[in-house]
């Protein structure tokens, strides 16, 4: 089963934000069988379910360990949409 998840994090008084998320982008675009995909809005991760919501869940634990304040704004779609967003 595959998922698409879309992703939008703000780190709050974070005077390096841009870097903090940079970091998280490039970290998932690191795991093997995830494809990701940014905008200057938000990040939509695609690809096998159980790999994709570990790897996202992990990271965003991550974030929270290391950046004082941060909001994840986050939606979970099942399948995978890839192809349709590159349609729109």
């Amino acid at each position: 089963m595959n998922i698409s998840i879309e992703i939008s994090l703000y780190p709050l008084a974070q005077e390096k934000f841009k870097t903090d998320i940079w970091a998280f982008i490039h970290k998932l675009r690191a795991i093997d069988g995830l494809t990701v995909v940014t905008n200057g809005m938000s990040t939509q991760v695609f690809g096998d379910y159980d790999l994709a919501v570990k790897h996202v869940m992990e990271e965003v634990k991550l974030v929270h360990q290391t950046i004082d304040s941060a909001v994840f704004v986050c939606k979970f779609i099942s399948g995978d949409r890839s192809e349709v967003e590159a349609e729109s």
